[in-house]
């Protein structure tokens, strides 16, 4: 199998996971798959050779996701792969807040009086003073990888903490402490909090829902961290909410020409992930979703197909991207029947309009039953492994 990286990816990762069965490239036409970060591919002709991409990373807004699903590519994302060092900047912006470090290193480069210096830092020290973080009240919205790490760490640091997240998964629920004061409604995080940040991804439901309205029943001197995406945040309303006071401090990771003009703004270059263990932790997450997929049919943390955990193949298997529609599964069986081949084991998950079924076999199989496969309305890709 061929792997084209549209970015760079850790060269160490790279090394450690190539093998005689997947190479690398940097360039490539007609790959098996695509390794990528930033790259933005809405505008790029994606070869019929691509069976899978894998974002390094949580967002997915730079692959044409539904024009993928369309065609059969499985798209993946790495999901808590970066989750640390997203939690260690939340905790860092807060700490950096509330002791107002940023101003006043500002002012010290400032200085320039020679001998001076320690007496006019004694004098001026008093502008910069600020607030502890422990017994302070923090509001978590969204409870996925970063999240929980980010409202069990603060119970570390001897906050309140209250969660917000009506999505929340067993798998992470049993992650949180009990400690964390469940909360029902985002009003009441708003109300009650003196730091909110915000761990939600970027959907048409989420967009711009810190709002006028919401702000409105804001507790005032809040301090708001967004270290998920910039479109989360009504700008308008919160550059109305900084003029009265409703929001102290602002603190982003998603500067743009009018949030940094802004006054009582922090804004960070996007650097939630950018610690060399995240990439390296990223890279690998998924290259393994990638490896198990091309060499299994195994899916895990896809963004458009369910997940289906598949064991290792014996002899042949077959897998199908299909529509979620009635008698899909009959329909295929029929023709399996008809083609004298027996089903040894069948595995099929569903996910909204996609669905994905895996067919293992213990014979070869006909490629006359694979162009029959492709003919039944719904199908959009069949794949012999």
């Amino acid at each position: 199998m061929k792997i084209q990286m549209l970015n760079a990816i850790s060269k160490t990762v790279i090394e450690q996971m190539a093998d005689e069965n997947y190479t690398f490239y940097e360039e490539l036409e007609n790959p098996d798959a695509y390794l990528v970060r930033s790259f933005k591919m809405h505008d790029m002709d994606i070869p019929e050779s691509v069976l899978a991409i894998a974002r390094a990373g949580a967002g997915t807004n730079n692959i044409p996701v539904e024009k993928c699903s369309e065609k059969g590519i499985v798209v993946f994302n790495t999901p808590g792969a970066n989750a640390n060092a997203v939690k260690e900047l939340v905790l860092a912006a807060m700490l950096i807040s509330s002791r107002n470090l940023i101003p006043g290193h500002q002012w010290t480069q400032s200085l320039h009086s020679g001998a001076q210096i320690p007496a006019d830092v004694e004098k001026g020290k008093k502008q910069f003073a600020g607030t502890e973080i422990a017994g302070k009240k923090l509001g978590v919205i969204g409870l996925g990888a970063i999240g929980a790490l980010v409202a069990n760490s603060a119970l570390d640091l001897e906050m309140e903490v209250f969660g917000y997240d009506p999505y929340i998964s067993v798998e992470t629920a049993w992650k949180i402490s009990k400690n964390v004061k469940r909360v029902n409604t985002i009003e009441e995080i708003f109300e009650t909090c003196d730091y909110v940040t915000c761990h939600v991804p970027l959907l048409d439901s989420t967009k711009e829902f810190v709002n006028a309205e919401l702000l409105s029943k804001t507790k005032k001197g809040l301090i708001l961290l967004n270290f998920s995406r910039g479109e989360l945040v009504d700008e308008d309303a919160l550059e109305d909410a900084i003029s009265r006071k409703i929001i102290k401090q602002y603190i982003t990771d998603f500067p743009n020409e009018r949030i940094l003009k802004m006054k009582h703004v922090t804004a960070f270059p996007h650097l939630g992930a950018s610690t060399a263990e995240a990439e390296e932790n990223c890279a690998r997450m998924a290259i393994k979703q990638l490896k198990h997929y091309l060499s299994r049919g195994s899916i895990r943390n896809s963004v458009n197909f369910p997940t289906l955990e598949l064991p290792p193949i014996l002899h042949k298997r077959v897998t199908i991207v299909h529509e979620n529609i009635p008698n899909m599964i009959g329909q295929i069986s029929t023709l399996f029947a008809q083609s004298n081949t027996n089903i040894e084991n069948l595995f099929n998950k569903s996910r909204g309009k996609w669905a994905y079924t895996a067919i293992d076999i213990e014979t070869d199989i006909d490629d006359a039953l694979i162009a029959q496969l492709r003919t039944i309305p719904g199908i959009v890709f069949v794949r012999v492994i």
